[in-house]
């Protein structure tokens, strides 16, 4: 997901690390941990599968239904939590035809289990729910459900419930750290209007009394906020790309009014999919197919299910991010939001703490993509030109347990980490190699910060853990200080972690060289000539202070 925009100019300054740490007081309530944090009633079951069955009645902007949830047990024990945030109302909760007790803590529902279940057993319940669910503000950022129309006067309804929780709308786990190994999506809706959602379309059922069910099955793991439903007078139409693992199904669903821009803008889509199977390896979830959907808010990177709503131009609305107008080349939801596949969908953070995962990477690869097709050069220049967007207000990584997010420089301040981690490795090969090995490791799994900063460090066999504390951990940019004295070149690191010792790129005439500076003075013999010849390499995200 893109974050909204802020636009700062960035100065050079040096300040201490320690006068640039986050930590004002924060207030986290009990709500806000049995939100975020993997709750002993959350602990002791392993979910396996949803089957959510839900109504949509745009009459009276309510959703009802059921959702069977089946588990395996874990431990042996008798109270289960499940997410439905207010209004929604859990009306029942039923297990082996036997309705159950339960009592409601804010948002979380907690279910008392007739019995303590055998360890290893596969088990289900069946919550029903019913309410109107929040409207969403200002989707994606502020979601919830969007009750639209089109220029017909005909309903154009959809969901986006990233960090506010699917819970929103739905009854579930709402934690990331468990996904579903698979599910099925039944949405009923007036007839005339279609329903899209994950996965692939099973069957539509027409009712006699004036609606639709449209079954959707998903057959791969599924985070909570990727699940959606899509309400429209649809048309529909297909393509197929050639991948690294076979044959993939592209459907697009569209207004019908905006068929012929969508059949032309959604080429786009095989180009941004042959880019990323490049440097990413193959799309993660052949078995469901790719599909884009226009929806009536920006886009989302919904698993299987990209909604669009970019107005069919290339850019951010018509806005190219970087300033460089390489971003105007492309279409930057189909590419952005795409590319959510990889770094969210295929790779998850267990705690919103970590969501840097999804969004720094996701940042990098519009700059993969450019690079793709339009060279290094010029992706270098759009990776560049997004640092106009960076605050430097708050660490990157935010609080864990609580549902707490890091700071939005988690978008173009992570990709230029990752683009200067790039830089000080030095070997695309092998950045490309850590790239796909990434998605592979980890693939369809829920990951820590620790895991993918350990991966990076293992397999570049350079340690790059202050790099992570410097740029994650903390809002400093680290400061390259050089002097020239007695015939030499000083330089070392300031403005930084304890140990920082990042790689630097400099180039004197043609000639390229990675310093390996540390908080000590070093230095470097140059002539006068020499010196008039040396360039830092702005690939680096840092700054560059001549000191006396």
């Amino acid at each position: 997901m893109l974050k909204k925009l802020f636009f700062v100019g960035i100065f050079l300054q040096a300040f201490v690390v320690n006068a640039q740490l986050f930590a004002p007081e924060h207030t986290f309530t009990h709500d806000d941990t049995l939100r975020g944090s993997i709750t002993p009633q959350r602990a002791w079951w392993d979910l396996k599968h949803y089957h959510l069955q839900v109504r949509v009645n745009p009459t009276d902007s309510t959703f009802t239904g059921q959702n069977t949830i089946t588990y395996q047990v874990l431990k042996a024990e008798k109270l289960m939590q499940i997410d439905l945030q207010k209004p929604m109302q859990v009306t029942k909760v039923v297990q082996n035809g036997r309705n159950l007790h339960f009592t409601r803590d804010g948002n979380a529902f907690f279910i008392q289990l007739p019995q303590l279940a055998k360890v290893g057993k596969t088990e289900k319940i069946t919550v029903y729910f019913t309410g109107k669910p929040k409207v969403a503000v200002n989707p994606p950022w502020d979601g919830g459900v969007s009750w639209k129309h089109d220029k017909h006067g005909h309903w154009f309804i959809a969901t986006s419930c990233q960090g506010l929780g699917a819970s929103v709308w739905w009854p579930c786990k709402d934690h990331m750290y468990d996904e579903p190994d698979s599910m099925r999506i039944s949405v009923t809706v007036p007839q005339g209007l279609t329903d899209v959602s994950n996965g692939r379309l099973a069957k539509v059922t027409h009712h006699a009394n004036q609606t639709s069910t449209f079954d959707w099955v998903v057959r791969n793991p599924i985070n909570n906020y990727g699940v959606n439903v899509n309400i429209g007078t649809y048309t529909h139409f297909s393509d197929v790309f050639q991948g690294e693992k076979g044959a993939l199904s592209l459907d697009y669903y569209v207004l019908p009014d905006n068929l012929a821009k969508a059949q032309e803008q959604f080429k786009q889509a095989s180009l941004m999919l042959k880019a990323f199977e490049h440097w990413f390896g193959p799309y993660p979830f052949y078995e469901d197919g790719y599909k884009l959907v226009e929806v009536p808010y920006l886009g989302m990177e919904h698993q299987s299910s990209v909604t669009y709503g970019n107005r069919y131009q290339n850019g951010y609305l018509g806005r190219d991010l970087s300033g460089t107008g390489w971003g105007l080349k492309w279409d930057f939801i189909i590419v952005h939001e795409s590319g959510h596949e990889w770094f969210a969908n295929n790779i998850t953070y267990k705690d919103i703490a970590d969501m840097w995962i999804h969004e720094s990477f996701t940042n990098y690869s519009e700059s993969l993509f450019t690079e793709y097709y339009y060279g290094k050069e010029a992706a270098q220049a759009y990776v560049i030109g997004c640092r106009k967007n960076i605050r430097n207000d708050r660490p990157i990584i935010g609080f864990y347990d609580v549902n707490n997010e890091g700071s939005g420089d988690m978008y173009y301040k992570g990709g230029n980490m990752l683009n200067t981690i790039r830089e000080a490795i030095h070997d695309d090969a092998l950045w490309r190699e850590i790239l796909r090995g990434l998605n592979q490791t980890f693939y369809h799994q829920t990951v820590t910060t620790q895991q993918i900063e350990n991966y990076i460090s293992t397999t570049a066999k350079i340690d790059f853990s202050k790099v992570f504390d410097q740029y994650l951990r903390h809002t400093a940019i680290p400061v390259l200080e050089h002097k020239y004295e007695n015939g030499a070149w000083l330089y070392r690191w300031n403005n930084c972690v304890a140990g920082f010792n990042m790689k630097m790129g400099i180039r004197i005439g043609d000639a390229y060289t990675l310093l390996k500076p540390t908080e000590a003075w070093q230095q470097l013999p140059l002539s006068a000539q020499e010196l008039a010849k040396l360039t830092f390499d702005k690939n680096f995200y840092v700054n560059i202070l001549a000191v006396k």
